[in-house]
Formats: structure tokens, C-alpha cells, sequence
């Protein structure tokens, strides 16, 4: 098979918008969690409910959002356009005095999130890749969730995130940086050449991807999506209290540094095994994947030390992370050509919708009689506890059983 070699303005273009992209993305998904819980004293449910619209406002903006770029051809101009406002919406937070602005904001901010990564950016990767690549470019891709979280990490330690002055210039910072990598992509991005315009009506294009026949023509992609969305499930149960529970439940006050070389490390195993992705298959990598992610999920119930925490979330990240590879290439491999933007929608729900309302419920039920602590103005706050990676287990086990009746066809 003719190898589909791409150049270094695409690997560049990828780094920049991917890392960019995720950077937002975990200010997102863990640090207004934080945000929340310092500066509002927010509750387990509060929490749960911001992670959850957000899922839905992601989900249906990918639906429309990804139509309409393949109704007009363009990834480019969403791409770029959409992370210029998308930085601006972020930088509006350094304003917000209460949980309800915040969630509301959040679902803002969202839309234009979705808009430049979730629809436009994946589309585009789906368009420059075939078969003989995507592995590896999932394993690259796929590496830029936790290396956000080691910039992020890194980027804040230097601030005191109890103090509304570090959160303003935090929000600062990231919206802006993330508005100059949309004028950026003016000139990096390029859009594949064999992308062509939808002539399809845009409502027969936005329902394309949800109607029984196309259901039928690709029975094996929404197999693997609902398998994603079971992976997915799991992660959303720990992830949106994990920095609350190393920092507070288990008290390391210094857990940037202990998860740093976890992140590194969880990263350069990922982009290995983008490669062993495109020569086993999607069956046979999968399972490595689920054995490192459930052995991390043991570790982590059971151990409260900083050694058997660190080696548990480090197999937990690694197991994650290339499980995101192993899903992301197999979707892009199933997805029809010239229809990338279309499958965006259904893609969203199976690695966000599904997962960001489901996940966080058991979370939150989970923690529903978590211990509680006094904070100084005598309102109170909630401690996670090590039951959320007991909960994420039986998921995971859940998902081995889903993927058996796949050994034939993947």
C-alpha cells in the first residue's frame, strides 16, 4: 500500500492546534472544577452539572458545526476563526463571581470550542490521513490531553489558585495565547485537496450520520463508538474531581511534581503506540490498553502512598491516553470519505456526550456521602475519596465484555 507521507507544516500545524486546543480544553474540564470548588465552594452535583452541559452544548454544536464545514468545503476558516473567539470567550472568565455565571459562560465558551476542535480540527485530520498513517497520527494527537496537563501543571505553579488575582491572569494568559494560535493557523493550516463541498441540503447533512441506513452501511463504526463511549464513561467518573482528590484527600500538596514525570512518561508510550496501533490492528492493541488502565484503577482504590500513587497514575494516564489512539484511529479508518465533517456529530456523543452526562453522574453519586471539611468562612466542602476509581474499574470491565463479538470485525 502506497504510504501517504505528510509534510512538517502539517506535523506543525498539528502540534500547535492540538496542544493549543487541549490546553483549553483542561482549564476546561479540571480547572474550572477547581475554580469552582476554591472560589464558590462548589458541591460534588455542581460540578457534575457543569461538566454536563458542557457535554451537551459540545455535542450538538459538533452535529451543526461540522455539517455546515462540510457543506462549504473549509476547515481552515473554522479552525482558525474558531480559535480566535474561542480565546476571547476564555478570557471573559477572569469576571465571573458565581458557579451559575460559570456554567453559563462555560456553555459559551463551549460552542466556539467545539466549533474549532471537536468538529473542524478533527475533520481535518481525518481528511489528511488514510490507513497507512492514522496510527501514528493518533498517537501524536492522542499524547496532547496529558502534555496539556503537564503545561497546565507547570504553567500554574507558580500561581495560588485560592486567590481570584492568580485565576484572572490565568484566564488571561490561555485565552489569549489561544486567539494567536487562530491567527496563526491563517497560515499554517491547509486543507486537504480532495475536500469538496457538500451538495447535499445542510439539514439532509447535519442527519446524515444519524439516519438507520447510514446506521446500517456503517455498523462497525458505531460498534467501536459505543465501545468509546463505555472508555469514556469510565474516565468521566474519576477525572473531574482527580486534581481535588490528589490535592486535598490524599494531601500532596506538591502533586504537580509528582505527576509531571508520569505525564512525560504516559506521553512518549502513547506516541510508541501509535505505531504498534497501525501494525496490530485495533482488536489486538486494544487489550494492553484496557489491562494498564484497570491495573491503575486498582492501584489507585487501594493506595494512598506517593509511590504506589504515582506508578497508579501513571498506568491509569498511559491507559487512557492510548486507549484514545486505539478508538481515535479506528473511527477515523471507518468514517467515508468526503464525510468527515458529517461523522464530527456522532463521534462528539460517543467520546463526549455520553460520557461527560453518564460519568460524572456516577461520580456524584458516588460521592454523594463523601467526608466533608470546614473551610475558613464556615461554609463547607466535599473530599472525594478513592470509591470513584472502584466505580471506573467496573466500567472498564464492562467495556472488555463489549469489545469480545468485535474479534471478527476489527
Amino acid at each position: 500500500m502506497h504510504q501517504n507521507r505528510l509534510d512538517g507544516k502539517f506535523w506543525t500545524a498539528m502540534l500547535i492546534f492540538g496542544l493549543m486546543g487541549q490546553v483549553a480544553w483542561v482549564v476546561e474540564n479540571m480547572y474550572f472544577n477547581v475554580f469552582i470548588y476554591k472560589m464558590f465552594h462548589a458541591s460534588a452535583s455542581d460540578i457534575s452539572v457543569m461538566v454536563m452541559a458542557s457535554a451537551v452544548v459540545a455535542a450538538l454544536t459538533t452535529i451543526l458545526m461540522g455539517a455546515v464545514s462540510d457543506k462549504l468545503g473549509q476547515r481552515k476558516a473554522f479552525m482558525s476563526v474558531g480559535y480566535l473567539i474561542w480565546g476571547l470567550s476564555i478570557v471573559f472568565f477572569a469576571y465571573i463571581k458565581s458557579v451559575a455565571l460559570t456554567i453559563v459562560m462555560d456553555c459559551v465558551m463551549t460552542f466556539f470550542g467545539s466549533t474549532a476542535n471537536d468538529a473542524a480540527y478533527n475533520a481535518w485530520l481525518t481528511d489528511r490521513g488514510d490507513e497507512t498513517n492514522r496510527g501514528k497520527i493518533e498517537g501524536f494527537n492522542s499524547m496532547m490531553p496529558l502534555v496539556s496537563i503537564l503545561v497546565v501543571f507547570g504553567g500554574f505553579m507558580g500561581f495560588d489558585l485560592n486567590q481570584a488575582s492568580s485565576w484572572k491572569t490565568i484566564y488571561y494568559i490561555i485565552g489569549l495565547v489561544t486567539s494567536l494560535i487562530g491567527i496563526l493557523g491563517f497560515f499554517l493550516i491547509e486543507d486537504s485537496p480532495a475536500l469538496k463541498r457538500e451538495t447535499a441540503p445542510l439539514g439532509s447533512t447535519i442527519l446524515y450520520s444519524f439516519r438507520p441506513s447510514t446506521c446500517l452501511e456503517n455498523g462497525l463504526l458505531y460498534r467501536v463508538l459505543l465501545c468509546f463511549a463505555v472508555f469514556g464513561i469510565s474516565i468521566q467518573i474519576f477525572m473531574p474531581y482527580l486534581i481535588i482528590y490528589y490535592e486535598q484527600s490524599l494531601g500532596m500538596a506538591n502533586y504537580v511534581l509528582i505527576m509531571a514525570p508520569a505525564i512525560l512518561l504516559a506521553a512518549a508510550v502513547t506516541a510508541f503506540y501509535g505505531r504498534v496501533i497501525d501494525r496490530l490492528g485495533f482488536f489486538r492493541s486494544i487489550w494492553p490498553v484496557l489491562a494498564m488502565l484497570c491495573t491503575g484503577y486498582i492501584l489507585l482504590y487501594f493506595c494512598r502512598a506517593t509511590i504506589p500513587v504515582f506508578i497508579g497514575s501513571l498506568l491509569m494516564m498511559t491507559g487512557y491516553l492510548t486507549g484514545m489512539a486505539v478508538f481515535g484511529a479506528k473511527i477515523r479508518d471507518c468514517i467515508p470519505d468526503n464525510r468527515s465533517g458529517q461523522f464530527q456529530g456522532v463521534r462528539i456523543i460517543g467520546q463526549v456526550l455520553i460520557p461527560g452526562v453518564i460519568g460524572p453522574a456516577i461520580g456524584s453519586a458516588v460521592l454523594r456521602n463523601a467526608e466533608l471539611i470546614f473551610n475558613n468562612d464556615g461554609t463547607t466542602s466535599f473530599l472525594p475519596n478513592q470509591n470513584i476509581f472502584l466505580a471506573a474499574l467496573a466500567v472498564a470491565i464492562i467495556l472488555g465484555v463489549m469489545l469480545l463479538p468485535l474479534r471478527r470485525k476489527a
